[in-house]
């Protein structure tokens, strides 16, 4: 059964390369915390505050399912985020900023942050799928961006809210991005911190820790250096180095190699991935250690 993105669609092709859906997700959290309203709606409205890599997991199901998924199992997962949904609204506990007040109101269905949320994706996805597998056409950009306007459609996002098309897209982010807007409260640099794997109080088990270590090197090289910067995430020549050595391994790989790239190991979503990180993440909280701390704090 097909679903409501065909494998011929660009969301589709990108999205089921194995170096992105591994990847996007971190990238898409960490900048969307920038912005405080999305950041603080979203914190302050979840049940699992202080498990950010168990909410990243949940996420991660449900919009790949939507992605790549048949028509019935989108539908199941569109309704279950339209029932968390109901519940997402209120106002930001905290001040964010000259723009972003304490006080200020959020809602799941504000259209603004809708699209915001679906725009924090996509320059994810592009900018990963560009790093690590080739770098998209513009008729391809435009055709990815085409897809996630329907992606956000499906959530309930009014098409007015999208931009006319990529080239807006692309200079609506990057302004919010150069502009003084985006801010990052403490509990948010806690958050971006943990998910890029700045700073993690519960390194991975040994066995498995240099496959962590190239994916935070991969989440964090990829930022821009001014988002780096607002969550004081260390970077040094050494450190970008190996962030331009690894990408061009895996572009390399990708574009010569077709046994690799055909490789069932490279293809489809993270979910059980994702799955396995947040285990790991409650396993530690089950111990009775603290998954991140100050953010558990709040939490509590």
């Amino acid at each position: 059964m097909t679903g409501y993105f065909p494998k011929s669609s660009m969301a589709y092709r990108v999205l089921n390369q194995r170096a992105v859906s591994l990847t996007y997700g971190q990238r898409a959290l960490t900048i969307g915390a920038t912005h405080p309203r999305l950041f603080q709606g979203t914190a302050q409205s979840t049940m699992s505050r202080d498990l950010p890599f168990t909410r990243l997991a949940l996420t991660a199901r449900l919009f790949e399912t939507v992605f790549l998924g048949t028509k019935a199992e989108a539908d199941r997962a569109l309704a279950f985020t339209r029932k968390r949904h109901d519940t997402v609204n209120g106002t930001i506990e905290e001040s964010a900023g000259p723009r972003h007040p304490a006080g200020a109101p959020y809602d799941a269905y504000d259209p603004g942050l809708m699209w915001w949320t679906a725009a924090f994706t996509l320059d994810a996805v592009e900018v990963q799928h560009d790093r690590l597998v080739r770098r998209l056409k513009d008729r391809e950009r435009q055709a990815l961006f085409e897809d996630f306007v329907t992606w956000a459609e499906l959530f309930g996002m009014p098409s007015s809210a999208a931009p006319r098309d990529y080239a807006d897209f692309r200079a609506r982010f990057d302004g919010f991005l150069a502009s003084d807007e985006p801010y990052v409260t403490e509990e948010a640099k806690l958050v971006g911190q943990y998910l890029s794997g700045g700073k993690v109080p519960n390194p991975a088990p040994l066995p498995v820790r240099p496959v962590f270590s190239t994916l935070h090197t991969i989440v964090i090289g990829g930022l821009p250096p001014k988002v780096r910067d607002l969550f004081e995430l260390e970077w040094s020549l050494i450190d970008e180095a190996r962030y331009q050595a690894i990408t061009l391994a895996s572009r390399t790989a990708h574009q010569r190699l077709p046994f690799f790239s055909a490789s069932p190991l490279m293809r489809g979503p993270a979910r059980e991935f994702y799955k396995v990180v947040a285990r790991g993440e409650q396993r530690v909280v089950r111990h009775g250690r603290v998954s991140m701390p100050g953010v558990s704090d709040r939490a509590s």
